[in-house]
Parts: C-alpha cells; structure tokens; sequence
C-alpha cells in the first residue's frame, strides 16, 4: 500500500508539475513582447510586436487617438459642461499579447497604466461561390482610461476609471495569410459606462497582422484598405488620362504627317481652266 500510495503521489506531483510548467511556459510566451516605437519615422506611430516560441507572431504598427468627453462644473457650479480630452497612444507604450490559432489579443498601455487599450482579433472560415475562405478581423476595442490624469482632463466630475468598449465589431477585415494596411484614417466608436458619451477612437497609418506571419519581424503581403485603393486611384487617374491624351495627339499629327506626305507627291490639277491648254 506505502508503494502504491508513494506512487500516486509522484504521478500526481508530476501531474502538477507539469501544469506548474505549462503556465509558466504560457506566462512567459505572453511577455515576449517588444515596443519598437523607436524604428519608426512617425513621431506618432506605435510598431508593436508580439512573439512566442522565439518566432512574431503578432505585429501591429498605428497611430491611435482616442476623443474622451467628460463632465466638469460650470462657472455656476451648479451646471454641467461637457468638454473634450484628446489622448493620443504615446510612443514607448508598454505592451503586452497573445497568439492563438483562430484568436490573438494586444493590450497596449501608457502614461503609468492610466490608459489602456486591448484590440482582439479573430480568423474565421466562410463558405463562398469559390469555395472555403478564411479572413481575420478586429472584434472587440477596449479602452480603459482615468479621467483623474490631469494631463488630459482638467477639473473632471467623478473622476476615476472608466472602461468604453466596441459592439460587434468588424473591421480591418482582410483575407487570411496577409497584412492590413491603411494611411487614411478609421473611425470606432467605443460606448462608454456614461450612455450619453460616446469615445471615438481613430486609427491612422494601420499596419498590421495577428496571424500567419510567415518570416520574422516581416509582414505578409498587404491588404489594401478600400479607401487607400480609392485615393491611389485618384491620384493616377489624371495620369492615365494624360498619358492617353498624349498618345491621341502623337498618333494625329502621325497620321497628319503621313497623309501631307502623301498628298504632296500626287500631280496637282491646276483648278484654273485657262491653263489646260499648255497640258499634254
């Protein structure tokens, strides 16, 4: 019984152990994060990059702006006004993630954790005409912020911690296997624990991929977003359109020069009858 007994207990201690190790293992995966803020020539652009198992697995370079209203007295002191907070994601964020197969989170936070923003992404599968397709998407924005940081907010009312959250989200939407990219700016409106306040939260000179990054620190091949297609385009079509235009002019004065030329060796009969006379 004392063997049988002594060796449960070690199958069950290493049982435990290797929970303890599995955690730690994941703990530690989590924290192989890095900010590199620094290699980007944006003064406003984060570059964050999550890895695990010594290999990225999540990247994501942006700019990010967050238009918080908040409470404050009026000269009456009896009155609420509304006024406005601009806060920006500063660069040297601390920054923490996951990666999963079909979910991947990053927490980004800044100014002594008095704001913080978690982005979730999910990949998922659809059937289509073509067949079965998988695209990944932004699904949830959380936003934590302290209106108590005098930076931002000046003479807050119940100043404190407040938390805004997306509902059902879906954005940055992009075919599995490549990277989103967007210069213009994106708009999300994130509802706060106040019904009557809504935080919008703009995203600029996105780049970013939670899934299948196939080489280290480099991101896949871009999905354009619709509205840089729609710019590109205006800004070459005036282009195009020259081109075009110049062609058209090149080929008629080809065309002029080829005709004149041939004109021009024909006999020339004189249009004044007197002159018949001195012909043949």
């Amino acid at each position: 019984m004392d063997l049988r007994r002594r060796a449960l207990l070690g199958v069950n201690g290493l049982r435990v152990l290797l929970m303890l190790f599995h955690t730690v293992a994941r703990i530690m995966a989590e924290q192989e994060v890095e900010n590199l803020s620094g290699l980007s020539t944006n003064p406003e652009k984060d570059i964050f990059v999550v890895r695990e198992n010594g290999t990225t697995c999540l990247m994501a370079e942006f700019a990010a702006k967050f238009i918080v209203p908040y409470d404050v007295w009026a000269s009456n002191y009896v009155d609420l006004i509304t006024e406005q907070a601009d806060v920006s994601l500063t660069r040297g964020a601390e920054v923490k993630g996951h990666c999963g197969h079909d979910e991947s989170e990053l927490q980004v936070f800044w100014v002594d954790r008095a704001y913080a923003l978690k982005m979730l992404f999910v990949k998922e599968s659809h059937n289509t005409s073509k067949g079965p397709e998988a695209t990944w998407k932004l699904s949830k924005v959380q936003f934590v912020y302290d209106s108590s940081e005098k930076t931002h907010f000046k003479d807050a009312v119940s100043a404190g911690k407040h938390t805004a959250n997306s509902h059902h989200l879906s954005a940055l939407v992009t075919p599995a296997g490549k990277s989103y990219e967007c210069q213009a700016q994106q708009t999300i409106s994130l509802a706060s624990s106040d019904p009557q306040k809504t935080i919008t939260m703009i995203l600029s000179a996105v780049h970013i991929q939670p899934f299948d990054i196939v080489s280290d620190f480099v991101f896949s091949e871009e999905h354009k977003c619709p509205v840089d297609e729609r710019e590109q385009l205006e800004e070459t079509l005036p282009l195009i359109l020259g081109l075009i235009l110049g062609l058209v002019i090149v080929v008629t004065l080809v065309i002029y020069h080829i005709h004149h030329k041939m004109t021009a060796n024909q006999v020339q009969i004189p249009r004044d009858r007197s002159q018949y006379k001195h012909m043949g």
